[in-house]
């Protein structure tokens, strides 16, 4: 059995890009598992984000 291996365009121009995304996302995850607030349910949290998008479309049809 033989393996073909796929390329991958990335969306970074440099290997240096990749790797600075890469650090600030691991960044970014370390601080969310990092922060001592207690855990949103996911039924809770997609209410909450239903509330800020229907206010945000409010706003907008508000505006004109």
């Amino acid at each position: 059995m033989s393996a073909e291996l796929l390329t991958i365009d990335s969306d970074f121009d440099t290997a240096e890009e990749a790797a600075s995304y890469d650090r600030w996302f691991r960044a970014q995850v370390q601080e969310a598992l990092d922060d001592p607030r207690p855990a949103v349910p996911h039924a809770e949290a997609m209410v909450m984000l239903d509330q800020m998008i229907d206010e945000n479309r409010r706003k907008r049809r508000a505006a004109g």
